[in-house]
């Protein structure tokens, strides 16, 4: 009898052990997936700080000249339009650099927030790896266009905080006074940090359909549930509209706003997908 007890105590230990062996595997596996994507970013860091003149010339500091290409377009508007206001010809901004190794350190973080950016799909890429092998064979085909979607959400994201939100909020602010003794100077700091804000803050903000499919894949999210609760999203879009710019301009939040009423919309038919898929299979089963 002590001995058939014996054994299963072996049994039972040795179960656990394999257990911890895999945890620490998936463990060993999860790190080498995040080491390859930090090389990635510090590659394209690297690369970004090499054509540092022309990043921050034409990339970080386009929004705050009027021939950008947002600027340029509004005027077009304005002419197609016949209305006045439209163009923009100075933005009253002036920067200064108020520390030892202000512009050095302003080289590095902008280098490191390019190769981030650029290194984010990779980094989705090698999510998606350690993810793949626990999922089943329909559940693969399902999520195998997982990076291309969310790679290309995040783009459209990006490209739209930095060709509308970002002039916008900047040629407001810039040219806002409470008082004409007051003159508006602002740190390289301050504005590489609202262009980097802006800019990536919007790229992650268009992630919501993915966010939506793993929440559905869950069980968290139903269709029922997102169409019951649309009055809700439309308050909580529009605050996110407000943080995401910092401007009380009507006009600025509600060309915010339209694109996440729309990201929700996608979202909603994105879950009764997922609803359907697992009827079908439930009903194969």
């Amino acid at each position: 009898m002590s001995d058939n007890k014996l054994i299963k105590a072996i049994k039972e230990k040795g179960q656990t052990m394999e257990a911890e062996m895999s945890f620490f595997d998936h463990l060993e596996a999860l790190r080498w997936h995040l080491v390859r994507s930090a090389i990635a970013i510090v590659i394209f860091t690297a690369g970004a700080f090499y054509f540092y003149d022309f990043i921050f010339d034409t990339i970080i500091m386009g929004p705050s000249k009027p021939s950008f290409w947002t600027y340029r377009m509004l005027c077009k508007l304005g002419e197609y339009l016949h209305r006045d206001g439209f163009c923009i010809n100075k933005i009253n901004i002036s920067l200064l650099n108020t520390e030892m190794a202000g512009q050095f350190t302003l080289q590095i973080n902008s280098a490191l927030l390019i190769g981030i950016t650029l290194g984010f799909p990779y980094l989705l890429w090698e999510i998606w790896r350690f993810i793949k092998p626990a999922l089943h064979e329909k559940e693969r085909k399902a999520a195998s266009g997982f990076v291309i979607y969310a790679t290309f959400l995040f783009i459209i994201g990006v490209l739209f905080g930095y060709y509308v939100i970002t002039p916008e909020s900047i040629n407001f602010l810039s040219s806002y006074t409470i008082s004409p003794t007051i003159e508006n100077k602002f740190s390289v700091d301050s504005y590489l940090s609202s262009v980097a804000t802006l800019t990536l803050a919007t790229g992650i903000v268009f992630e919501l359909p993915i966010l939506v499919y793993v929440l559905s894949s869950l069980g968290v999210l139903t269709v029922k549930f997102m169409r019951e609760t649309r009055r809700y999203a439309v308050v909580v879009i529009l605050i996110i509209a407000a943080v995401v710019t910092p401007t009380p301009d009507m006009m600025t939040m509600t060309v915010v706003s339209i694109p996440l009423f729309i990201l929700y919309e996608v979202g909603i038919l994105v879950a009764a997908v997922v609803e359907k898929r697992k009827k079908a299979r439930e009903a194969a089963l």
